[in-house]
């Protein structure tokens, strides 16, 4: 056996894991923006101006619950698919990019979808973070589709 195949091995785990972190980062940084920079809070205060603190606080609330939701479930995708490859399962392969698919189709709703206002409902910059774990995630994907190609024979190796 070449090495090879454990690199490779390596890689798609090491690109797994990232997305892992980078999910969870993403669930969690929300939180932290509520408790210092307001940036949700700011932008949908500029989508509504007329809306009362009490409604802000309610939408981001909102906001909150659905980032937290969707990032427990990515977490757990992302543990799921790093277990499938962990254990060699021959489903990885579709599994992961089935979940790369539904990520990046979530992370694109909450990046692009626009709201009542007309702005997006989500601060750019939040929906942005949220699809930096797609970036890991394609790269996974990318990793465990591509087979290692066999050294081309030459006529100078004289097989």
């Amino acid at each position: 056996m070449t090495t090879e195949r454990p690199a490779r091995h390596r890689a798609v785990l090491t690109a797994l894991v990232v997305g892992l972190v980078l999910t969870v980062v993403a669930a969690v940084y929300p939180f932290v923006d509520r408790a210092t920079t307001h940036l949700l809070a700011d932008h949908i205060r500029a989508g509504y101006p007329a809306y009362p603190r009490a409604r802000i606080d309610t939408a981001v609330t909102t906001y909150l619950t659905l980032l937290a939701v969707s990032g427990a479930l990515g977490a757990l995708a992302w543990l799921a698919t790093i277990g499938a490859v962990k254990a060699g399962k021959r489903w990885a392969r579709t599994t992961a990019t089935a979940m790369f698919v539904l990520g990046l189709g979530t992370g694109l709703t909450a990046l692009l979808t626009k709201d009542t206002s007309g702005q997006t409902g989500l601060a750019p910059a939040l929906g942005w973070i949220g699809m930096a774990p797609c970036l890991a995630g394609l790269v996974a994907v990318t990793l465990l589709w591509t087979r290692r190609r066999p050294a081309r024979r030459t006529f100078a190796d004289g097989r």
